[in-house]
């Protein structure tokens, strides 16, 4: 139960920062503790994805020092990832979920862009939330809520607006 509280609290905490690499470093702590308690629970699918969106989060960090070729070739490296993953650790359809949101989670996280970042945060409290929502990891789904609405916020607040930062 810790680890589920130490990633609600984590996912949180990386809402509310705006520097992306200090919010992706946050965010990476969240992959952490979701990996080991998704374990804890048998939840696989998820653990294996979170241990995967841990190390892609805290390489899309350094994103400036890698080369663009291998930059593209460390997004297809993850996103086959993904899906091996979900071939191997298939518990029926219930594993789509988290597959489907760790696909278009790690492209907006590559493209470095903060509104992809924001867009992905709905799709991710949706899966994420309904994937955990079905292994009973309430503060989990909680945070996914919180994730959710606070992306539709910063969406509004930022892109529809125009106000905010590009």
């Amino acid at each position: 139960m810790i680890f589920s509280i130490l990633a609600f609290i984590a996912l949180v905490l990386s809402i509310g920062i705006k520097d992306r690499k200090k919010s992706l470093g946050v965010q990476s702590l969240n992959c952490l503790f979701e990996a080991i308690y998704a374990f804890m629970v048998q939840a696989f699918t998820g653990a294996f994805l979170s241990i995967a969106n841990f190390i892609r989060t805290f390489i899309f960090m350094q994103s400036e020092k890698i080369s663009k070729k291998l930059y593209v070739l460390i997004l297809i490296l993850f996103e086959g990832i993904i899906v091996v993953n979900c071939i191997y650790t298939w518990n029926g359809w219930i594993s789509l979920l988290p597959t489907i949101g760790s696909v278009i989670r790690t492209y907006c996280l590559w493209q470095t862009n903060m509104k992809l970042v924001r867009i992905s945060g709905i799709t991710s409290g949706i899966l994420y939330g309904l994937y955990y929502f079905y292994y009973q990891s309430w503060f989990i789904v909680m945070g996914d809520v919180i994730l959710l609405f606070t992306s539709i916020m910063s969406i509004y607040k930022y892109d529809k607006s125009k106000k905010g930062e590009k």
